[in-house]
This record gives C-alpha cells, sequence and structure tokens, in this order.
C-alpha cells in the first residue's frame, strides 16, 4: 500500500494559518500514519511547529486558519516540544507529575494495587525514555534537571498517554550522542508498536536515521517531500540541497589564542549539589584565557548546565571560588556588581523561558544596554537592531512578541540580548541545537568572528559553549569533558576530538559517527 492511500491516524489537507494577514503555513498536506515517522524539516520560522501543533487542534492566538484537520477521534496526541520546561510545573516533583498521567490507567485495579501499578507504569515509561538513576529523578523537580533530561521526561508522559499520535519537536536537542542514538532507537520502538510519529527536526542525521517520509519546508510552504534516501542522494529543490551541503561541511576550529593571554576566568575546587543531595559537580581547576572559546561537552545529565550556572551566578548552592580576572565573583548574581553582570553573560538553551512574552523583543534586547551599561533608550534601541539583523533577525521579527518568533528566532535574539552586555565572558548553553544547519553555520561563523572583536571592539571576549554536539565543539580551542559530575579529561581541541585519553571520551566520539538507519523490519 502507497504512502499515499494508507489510511492515517490524523491528517491535514491544504492547511492555511494566517496571522494578520500573513499565510505562517500555507496549504500544507501531512499524513500521519500508523507505524510510522513522518518528518518535517527546515529553517527556523518555516512553520514545521505551528504545522505540528495543528495536529493537536492548538495555534497561535488570533489565527485564521482554513484546510481539512482530522484528528484521532479519541484526540490522543502526545506532543514532546522544543522547549520542554514550558509543560513541566515547576512546583511539583517529576513523580507527582507522573503519576497524575498514570493514575487513571489503573482505577480499574482495587485500591491496594494501584500505586505500585502506577509506579510500574511510569518506571517503564522512564525507561523507555532512556532515563538512568529513577530514585534520584523523580524527587526532584524540573528546574533540578537538564534540558536533555527534562525532554525525556516530557517523552516520558507521551508515552505514559497512550497517545496514537506523538508530535516530536526538536526531541534530540541539547543531548549528547549516545543519548541521541537512544532516542532514535526509542522513537523507532514507539513506532513499531503501531504509533504514528510526527518529527520535527533540524538534525538531518537523526532524520534520516528515523523516517519514512520527509517534508522540507521553507517560508510556511512544502518544496519538496519524499523518502529520506531520496532526498538525500538526488534532491530536486535548491533549498534541500543548501540545507545538505551546510550539514555536510565539517565546523572550522578557532585560531589558538596567544599562549601569553591572561586568564579570563579561573575556577578552583567547584563543588556544587542540588540542595541536600551529594554533589552533582566537582571541578578541580578550570581556566579560560581571554580571546579563548572554551567547550564544555559530555552527556545531558553529566553537570554541564550546572557548572555555566554556578559561572554566571545562576547557582549558588556551590563551594570553591571562581575568578574574574583575578577578582572572586559572588556566588549569587544577587549580589554582583552591574559591571560584573556584564562581565558575564547568558544565553539559555530554552531561550523562550528567559523572554516576557508580553513585550515586543527589541524592547527586551535593548533594555540590557540600557540597565546595565547605562545607555540612553534611543542609542540602546538603535545598537539593538543593528545586533539583531547581524544575527539573521529583520527589523519586522525584532518589533513582534516573543511568542511570535520561533525557537530558532528566540534563540538568536537571546544571543543579541547578551552580546548588547558587552561581555568579557560569554556563555552559550546549547544555543545551536534548535536550529537548522544553515542558521547553525552562519551562527558559529558569527560566534568564531566574536572570538576576534567583541561588540564593543575589544578582542578579549572569550565564550564557553555548553555542548553535546562534538562538530560544534571543533569551535573552540580547548574541550572540557564531563562524565557523572566529574570533569574527566581537558585538553586542547585537536588532541580531545583526535587523540583522547579518557575511556569516556572516546565513547562519546566513537558515538558520535551519523547514525545509521535501524532496522524498521
Amino acid at each position: 500500500m502507497s504512502q499515499a492511500t494508507e489510511p492515517a491516524v490524523a491528517e491535514l489537507r491544504e492547511l492555511r494559518v494566517e496571522i494578520d494577514g500573513r499565510a505562517i503555513v500555507d496549504g500544507v498536506n501531512l499524513r500521519a500514519l500508523p507505524g510510522k515517522v513522518t518528518a518535517l524539516v527546515g529553517a527556523s520560522g518555516s512553520g514545521k511547529t505551528t504545522t505540528g501543533l495543528a495536529l493537536l487542534g492548538e495555534y497561535p492566538d488570533g489565527a485564521r486558519i482554513t484546510g481539512d484537520v482530522r484528528l484521532p477521534a479519541d484526540r490522543l496526541v502526545g506532543y514532546v516540544p522544543q522547549h520542554p520546561a514550558a509543560v513541566l510545573n515547576p512546583a511539583r516533583r517529576i513523580t507527582a507529575l507522573l503519576h497524575d498521567i498514570a493514575r487513571p490507567q489503573v482505577r480499574h485495579l482495587p485500591r491496594a494495587e494501584r500505586r505500585t501499578a502506577a509506579g510500574q507504569l511510569i518506571v517503564q515509561a522512564l525507561t523507555h525514555a532512556q532515563l538512568t538513576d529513577l530514585d534520584a529523578l523523580l524527587a526532584r523537580y524540573p528546574h533540578q534537571l537538564s534540558g536533555g533530561q527534562q525532554q525525556r521526561v516530557v517523552l516520558a508522559q507521551a508515552l505514559l498517554l497512550g497517545a496514537r499520535v506523538i508530535v516530536a519537536d526538536e526531541p534530540t536537542t541539547g543531548q549528547d550522542a549516545l543519548t541521541k542514538s537512544r532516542i532514535v532507537d526509542q522513537l523507532v520502538g514507539v513506532a513499531a508498536r503501531g504509533i504514528a510519529v510526527v518529527l520535527l527536526s533540524h538534525d538531518l542525521d537523526v532524520v534520516r536515521a528515523l523516517a519514512d517520509h520527509v517534508l522540507v519546508m521553507r517560508a510556511g510552504r512544502v518544496v519538496e517531500s519524499g523518502p529520506p534516501d531520496r532526498l538525500w542522494l538526488a534532491p530536486r529543490h535548491e533549498w534541500t540541497r543548501q540545507l545538505l551541503d551546510e550539514h555536510r561541511a565539517p565546523a572550522q576550529s578557532s585560531t589558538t589564542p596567544e599562549k601569553s593571554a591572561q586568564p579570563a576566568l579561573a575556577l578552583t575546587d567547584l563543588s556544587a549539589r542540588h540542595g541536600r543531595t551529594p554533589p552533582v559537580l566537582h571541578t578541580p581547576r578550570l581556566t579560560l584565557r581571554s580571546g579563548e572559546c572554551l567547550a564544555v561537552v559530555g552527556r545531558s545529565g553529566s553537570g554541564k548546565t550546572t557548572l555555566a550556572r554556578c559561572l554566571a551566578g545562576l547557582h549558588r548552592d556551590h563551594d570553591g571560588e571562581i575568578l574574574l580576572d583575578g577578582t572572586a565573583l559572588p556566588r549569587s548574581l544577587r549580589h554582583r556588581t552591574r559591571a560584573q553582570l556584564s562581565a558575564v553573560q547568558y544565553v539559555f538553551q530554552d531561550a523562550r523561558a528567559a523572554f516576557d512574552e508580553h513585550r515586543p523583543v527589541l524592547d527586551q534586547v535593548a533594555s540590557t544596554a540600557v540597565r546595565l551599561r547605562g545607555t540612553d533608550r534611543h542609542a540602546a534601541t538603535d545598537e539593538a537592531l543593528a545586533t539583531l539583523r547581524r544575527l539573521g533577525l529583520p527589523d519586522d521579527l525584532a518589533h513582534r512578541r516573543p511568542t511570535r518568533l520561533s525557537g530558532g528566532e528566540l534563540q538568536r535574539a537571546a544571543l543579541a540580548r547578551a552580546l548588547l552586555a558587552h561581555p568579557r565572558v560569554l556563555i552559550c548553553d546549547e544555543i545551536t541545537s534548535g536550529l537548522d544547519t544553515v542558521t547553525r553555520r552562519g551562527l558559529l561563523d558569527l560566534l568564531a568572528s566574536l572570538l576576534h572583536c567583541d561588540e564593543s571592539g575589544h578582542d578579549d571576549l572569550s565564550l564557553i559553549l555548553i555542548t553535546h554536539d562534538l562538530d560544534t565543539a571543533r569551535l573552540a580551542h580547548r574541550i572540557a569533558v564531563l562524565d557523572a559530575g566529574e570533569l574527566v579529561e581537558q585538553g586542547p581541541a585537536h588532541q580531545i576530538l583526535t587523540e583522547p585519553r579518557h575511556s569516556f571520551t572516546a565513547s562519546l566520539i566513537q558515538t558520535t559517527a551519523r547514525p545509521e538507519a535501524p532496522s524498521r523490519l
């Protein structure tokens, strides 16, 4: 039976979504088939997420909808969003969140057996989502998890829901190579149980490994579609070829800074914890020189983000010393001076959660220069517009509220906001993980150029890249490797990537090889 004639679980026909007279999705046809993976690829803002949300019957506020949308009779459609924190209640522990979903499924059992049965369902779903150390994880709140762990918890929720369709929006964003490979296997297992999977992704390796059918989107339209092997070997549209060309091009390493460069940031005996739990991070010594890029890599949950948050003053529950240009930084940003706040800037993985949804993006970007540098509002707005344009965000998008921008567009806005502080140290937490290959390449090139001349015209900006992607890590001068909260290896990027000394580093490099398509037989 062909893809066109096989009965669909959910279907979109000539879907058109307009906001303020502008079509953000225009004439899209999509069929979600049982046991099959349908992937949507394209640049940030191409309409992928809007199309995916239409399968849940959800649309942007004020949108005008035309076309035919056919959903499952029971409307059980699970959603794994690109920004998982948005759907996890920050005031409730993970165990409570999952029990809310599991309880209705065990109501038919005697009361004495329900809690145990619900617990078994939860453990099964978490295991399928590739999560480990479940007792500790269930006791935590969402903010105590890494971005990758949050994403897998949301996937477990969808599995617990028993959905007939799962819309997975960048499910491998923020995941290390080892976990990404397991997520690929898991989604194959989801499809094998007869569930239709709609995958929205910038990760072309994952798309090729998983998808049965691919839709390539640009500016709200499907410009090409077909099986992945045909698209990869013989793309017919110029945009598809451009995506693939940028995907195949390796990242270029940065020029090594002068060895005489003084440390911009230095930490000694850093030990961080969550409340009264044992330490989740231990870093004896780590330095960042002026003009240097340091990549911090490791599996999801290895402590990368906790390290970054300690440096930025966002995680105060730690011991040890952090020096900025030889001066100790207070543990909490509340106790840092305005100059210290400007000097260390953090760009979050979840850019949407970092913006006020009620204010235009331009106002929020410009406010950084007003608040931290004392710039007058008019000059700050001009500088914000210039920086946003440089990052590929045109003026019309800059004047919109955050809810009207895609995740990738908001990531670029978040970077612009940090740059307006004229930082000494810029910490980027997985900021390329939600971008298409073309935009990702442009952003990496921009970050490399910033190392030579920052926004204030000086050449002393230092960069910390928190990343699971070793190809992105090639941009760095040096790489630090974390495993289970321990700094297991650090050194020049070329040496780490070609001659790793630690077995964990070697395993990361081995699993970074692009995944082969698993057997679907």
